[in-house]
């Protein structure tokens, strides 16, 4: 088990002017599993490949061919629940979690089928979140089983089956949400006062994102191998819109599903800068997929 101290080194992403760069088109597209009216897209690769669950009282993972235009279902076997969340391009493997009978909350892995339990050592509530294509995948533990908290953030090495934990200064509570294949890894942490804030460890660097005009809570989601984070924000009205963050610019763009302006999520991209994410409000919401034009 490694432990690795995270040392605040530059909030100069907090302060960037966004006025000067170009801010890119997207092409929304919604989609939903067939007869339901809830569900959330979390991750995509680079063949379009999604990954997601469907049903808001009964969780049902998936993920979707964008070529084959196609639904596989994808539950933990014996499962109450599961969500697919990580999703990478080679060799094809997902991630996520998944709920026992008994309320126990497990993080697992799927090769081609072949599903492997992810437990952070002695405790109760575990979720993975994203996965890369070097056998690393992010995510948390809860000392809670009911998952309530405080979380504390790791990225698991499934060769060496070693975890690395992140210990975040002025925080009482994080999770790893995102990893690339260079080990670059986003999340979102809670600080004493309860403000939500981003979070990006790149090359061995450390720093908070907080979008401008966010209020009280900015969360980072995903990245990819091209240097944009995604994730989410809420406005002084308690909205929330999506963003993607370009880190060799330090600009902000927020995004809003046009079915959804005011209740985006943006939860994955890919390295061709697809997103996905859903809007609305449970027990309804839509996934959506968003294109650069």
């Amino acid at each position: 088990m490694n432990r690795k101290h995270l040392s605040l080194f530059s909030l100069a992403l907090m302060l960037c002017i966004t006025s000067a760069f170009a801010q890119t088109n997207y092409s929304f597209q919604t989609l939903n599993y067939p007869s339901d009216t809830f569900t959330q897209l979390l991750g995509i690769n680079n063949s379009g490949d999604i990954a997601g669950y469907h049903g808001a009282d009964v969780n049902q993972g998936f993920t979707y061919s964008t070529k084959n235009k196609a639904f596989t279902t994808e539950n933990y076997p014996k499962s109450a629940m599961t969500q697919v969340i990580g999703i990478n391009n080679e060799p094809f493997k997902t991630s996520g979690f998944y709920v026992l009978k008994s309320g126990k909350t497990q993080g697992f892995t799927d090769y081609q089928g072949t599903f492997t339990t992810i437990n952070f050592p002695k405790t109760p509530f575990n979720q993975l979140l994203s996965q890369n294509d070097h056998g690393q995948a992010a995510g948390y533990y809860s000392t809670k089983a009911d998952g309530s908290g405080p979380d504390h953030a790791y990225v698991y090495d499934e060769f060496g089956g070693v975890f690395e934990l992140f210990v975040i200064p002025n925080s009482v509570s994080a999770q790893a949400t995102g990893i690339n294949n260079s080990g670059d890894v986003c999340g979102f942490t809670i600080d004493s006062a309860g403000d939500t804030h981003g979070w990006l460890r790149m090359q061995g660097h450390f720093t908070i994102l907080d979008e401008p005009d966010a209020v009280g809570t900015t969360q980072a989601l995903g990245l990819n191998n091209s240097g944009q984070v995604v994730g989410f924000y809420a406005d002084a009205s308690g909205n929330t819109h999506g963003f993607v963050y370009t880190v060799s610019s330090g600009t902000w763009q927020s995004v809003d599903d046009p079915a959804g302006i005011g209740s985006t999520i943006v939860n994955g991209l890919n390295d061709k800068g697809v997103l996905v994410g859903f809007s609305g409000t449970a027990p309804t919401n839509n996934g959506f997929v968003a294109t650069p034009q």
